[in-house]
């Protein structure tokens, strides 16, 4: 595929970020999913927070993250929890 800010919700710094984790085509995001891309970005960004994770998802679901479903709402903010 291409370049990760051809998806929703992916701008400029979140491809960086995905960039600097080898994270570098969208193949990639798609086959290590959601959470684990999260979590290596937060190796590298301690700040990094729910709404990314959601942004994240939603870009592997070719969504703004808004319209994600409320049960991958739900399973995402509780993967967040408890990674805290």
């Amino acid at each position: 595929m291409g370049k990760l800010s051809k998806l929703p919700n992916i701008g400029r710094v979140l491809e960086e970020q995905l960039n600097y984790a080898g994270i570098t085509i969208v193949d990639n995001l798609i086959n290590l999913g959601s959470k684990e891309a999260w979590l290596k970005i937060r190796e590298l960004d301690e700040s990094a927070c729910l709404s990314r994770l959601m942004a994240l998802e939603g870009a592997i679901q070719n969504i703004r993250w808004h319209d994600l479903s409320e049960d991958d709402k739900r399973n995402l903010r509780d993967f967040y929890n408890m990674q805290k």
